[in-house]
């Protein structure tokens, strides 16, 4: 019986690279922006260094740096918001205003837009909140309002919209309102298992969409719950969904996991603003220790089973690879 050595696959960078089971390449990075409605805006942002809230001109040169990118998610941060978040979905708003220059500019670029109210409510919730009630969600009026803002960001020039306000029946209502427009071609990427969690924190910061009141905890989910995941991405998918994703990322690679083993659709994960904000913190400046971090994170979410990871270290990774 000749002795095994796993060893020898191991002992050559060459050798290595050549059986590595986990391949991370450029079509499998979205690189998420902030879009700030304005002009000449390029704002860094001190809870994520290393990125900027952008105005559309300045959007645009940032992806002309991206070299090999394939895809991107924007978000939009509006000047005037209200109760209801009607800014998100006027023609000539911030991230209708993206997507036409995105794609008047990059045709083959995949073009993904968020599909939310919180950073267009004054009171930062994802959906339309009951007076007089608390915190509490009025899915109908919210389901109606995200239907307005899926079909204007079609109208624009999406490739895919990018439902993630977790509101029970979103994905279908924004598939009806779609075909129903014409949009039958303008794919879905369900945020499906989203949880409640901490590792937002920057982001809300960013997008000024903290909840002035109460708490997500009703309509995101509990992060000790995997089955419910399960059951959130059957549905999502029953309603139409095309891509399906976990979020955030690190702390549910498990959910990953058992996401790609149970459905067989595309697979999306978000390494969040909380996981970016802690890597850039243990790296200290150390760019070598930075890298190294990043492609560990990275390749460790892929292992678990995504196919695409919306991760705002994109363009770092995209020089990498």
């Amino acid at each position: 019986m000749p002795l095994v050595k796993l060893g020898r696959l191991r002992g050559k960078s060459r050798v290595r690279n050549w059986v590595s089971e986990t391949r991370l390449g450029p079509e499998h990075i979205i690189m998420p922006y902030f879009v700030r409605e304005g002009r000449n805006v390029n704002e860094p942002i001190p809870s994520m260094p290393g990125l900027s809230r952008l105005s559309v001109e300045n959007l645009l040169p940032d992806i002309r740096k991206a070299r090999g990118i394939k895809s991107v998610l924007l978000f939009g941060i509006p000047k005037a918001k209200d109760e209801s978040g009607t800014t998100a979905y006027k023609k000539n708003g911030v991230i209708q205003k993206a997507i036409k220059a995105v794609k008047a500019e990059f045709g083959d670029l995949i073009v993904i837009t968020d599909v939310c109210l919180c950073a267009y409510t004054t009171h930062g919730h994802c959906g339309i909140v009951k007076k007089n009630t608390g915190d509490a969600v009025d899915t109908d009026a919210t389901l109606k309002t995200l239907t307005k803002i899926a079909v204007s960001h079609a109208e624009a020039g999406a490739d895919f919209v990018a439902p993630s306000a977790m509101m029970d029946g979103e994905v279908k209502a924004i598939r009806e309102a779609l075909d129903k427009k014409g949009f039958k071609n303008t794919g879905i990427l369900a945020y499906s298992a989203k949880y409640a969690s901490a590792f937002y924190g920057p982001f809300r910061d960013v997008a000024g969409s903290m909840p002035r009141f109460g708490d997500r905890k009703a309509y995101q989910m509990d992060y000790r719950n995997s089955n419910e995941a399960m059951r959130e991405i059957a549905q999502d998918i029953e309603e139409g969904a095309d891509i399906v994703m976990v979020k955030p990322a690190l702390s549910s690679l498990d959910i990953i996991y058992r996401a790609k083993q149970k459905f067989d659709v595309p697979l999306c994960a978000y390494n969040v603003s909380g996981e970016y904000s802690m890597i850039k913190n243990l790296a200290n400046g150390d760019k070598t220790r930075e890298k190294n971090l990043i492609l560990e994170v990275l390749t460790s979410i892929k292992r678990s089973g995504a196919d695409f990871i919306v991760t705002y270290f994109g363009k770092e990774v995209l020089k990498w690879l």
